[in-house]
């Protein structure tokens, strides 16, 4: 019997054929890739980080900005420190968000003016006097918009017609601001060729009209919000969040549930609510991966939603947020600030993080800003519960199918579905691929482990014999 390693659907029941879990690993059009380790990727900041993000500069290197409570750093490419380049020192309970528009990347904390850093600066700054304080920041068109502002939790704000520094409301420059009558407070701001402004209990769609109304607001859902504003991440012109039951997606025509009996009670049944606002979002393009990150009981769990098969996994990692950033090019010289040599580097040379320009799945852990480029995290893939015929059976041989390397592989047995599920000693495959057993029920699962430098878990073959009843 070929079991193949299809849909992770923890909301059903194993009876119904799909894995039971699927940990440390992602969804591919075949089985499941593995999940690369955390590494650091900066030396410490001098107070821990909550944020990350990058850009490129006009001539086209990367920069890499992070921030703190009070500090926003610089990533030094020759060093690997993150130099402090504040303007001042910021207090702020929210975590900075960052925009790049042109030469210059934009940050807000919901507690000060935003901030601008351009190829001029030496640190950030108030982009202009009559700068907004707001707690979400985009770019739509040819406008940075902001939402959530001081003066309104429900107001979206945009600045002048290509022009970041003007926000004096003006029929000339086109800067203006605009409340939303109904649907609560804002909770994200996504951009593009049109904006969508997420609320508590509505969607708007934000498209620009030219004057006199420059930008007309219209909704699209009055009954589908946004949860927490922390869970927002666009990728490829479709926006993602966590609503009140569960992760949506909308594509500004269209909101979508995309976890609805498949992931939806598994996250709220594991996540922190307490410490919701502790979520963190991001894209990993070079897999097709939108990624959350929430608390639970058991530390920091990433839930990873695989675009193109619509497929779902779950990774536990060490760091406090995920992002992506662009990678600065290094150099052969340049590894020395990496690695005391060549041969101790923990990512191989052929790691896109060594690339110039180059999107890495990223995020922050205590003082440092790591990036997932290690080898493969410590898997985990479950079967359904596997049922011959309406008596028992044997399982007496298994042979995992993982591509680029072997596995171990263990058993549980069970006579029927009230009885708790309990596997037996994991035993690693032989040279010839191949693990005897003798597990006797009517259910059984089978938990099968990775291991080595591996790429792909496919799935497993088993032999399954009849057993007589006595």
């Amino acid at each position: 019997m070929k079991i193949e390693f299809t849909e992770w659907l923890p909301d059903q029941p194993g009876v119904v054929g799909a894995l039971t879990s699927a940990e440390n690993v992602y969804p591919k059009a075949v089985g499941y890739g593995s999940f690369p380790e955390e590494e650091d990727y900066s030396n410490d900041a001098s107070e821990a980080l909550n944020s990350v993000a990058s850009d490129k500069d006009a001539s086209g290197d990367a920069r890499i900005f992070a921030g703190g409570s009070t500090k926003l750093f610089l990533f030094n490419n020759s060093t690997r420190n993150l130099d402090d380049v504040s303007g001042t020192t910021y207090t702020s309970s929210d975590r900075w968000r960052f925009a790049k528009f042109g030469d210059y990347m934009m940050a807000t904390n919901g507690e000060y003016r935003l901030q601008y850093y351009n190829a001029t600066s030496t640190e950030f700054q108030d982009i202009d006097a009559s700068a907004p304080t707001a707690k979400l920041l985009t770019v739509v068109r040819d406008f940075v918009v902001v939402g959530n502002t001081s003066t309104s939790a429900s107001e979206v704000r945009w600045s002048g017609i290509n022009n970041p520094t003007t926000w004096t409301p003006s029929g000339l420059t086109q800067s203006d601001f605009q409340e939303v009558p109904d649907g609560g407070e804002i909770r994200g701001l996504t951009g593009g060729e049109f904006g969508l402004i997420l609320l508590e209990k509505a969607i708007v769609r934000m498209s620009y009209v030219g004057t006199p109304l420059i930008f007309q607001l219209d909704n699209i859902s009055r009954n589908v919000g946004c949860y927490e504003s922390n869970s927002v991440v666009q990728w490829n012109g479709i926006t993602y969040f966590l609503s009140d039951d569960g992760f949506y997606s909308c594509n500004g025509q269209q909101v979508e549930s995309i976890g609805a009996e498949k992931v939806n009670r598994f996250f709220w049944d594991s996540v922190r609510e307490e410490v919701l606002s502790e979520m963190s979002a991001t894209f990993d393009p070079f897999r097709s991966l939108i990624i959350w990150g929430f608390q639970t009981d058991q530390g920091y769990r990433l839930l990873v939603y695989h675009t193109i098969t619509r497929r779902w996994s779950f990774v536990q990692t060490t760091v406090n947020r995920v992002g992506e950033i662009v990678t600065p090019e290094v150099t052969l010289e340049g590894l020395d600030a990496y690695s005391a040599s060549i041969d101790a580097l923990r990512s191989s040379l052929d790691s896109r993080q060594w690339l110039g320009g180059k999107l890495v799945l990223s995020g922050v852990r205590g003082f440092k800003v790591i990036n997932f480029t290690g080898n493969p995290k410590q898997a985990s893939i479950a079967t359904a519960d596997i049922l011959v015929g309406d008596n028992l059976s044997m399982i007496t041989l298994a042979k995992p199918i993982i591509n680029n390397g072997s596995a171990t592989v263990a058993v549980s047995a069970r006579n029927n579905l009230a009885a708790a599920v309990s596997y037996g000693d994991a035993v690693a495959a032989s040279a010839e691929n191949r693990i005897g057993f003798r597990s006797l029920g009517r259910y059984h699962r089978v938990r099968v482990n990775p291991s080595g430098v591996w790429d792909t878990a496919i799935g497993i073959e088993l032999e399954i014999q009849p057993a007589g009843m006595r």
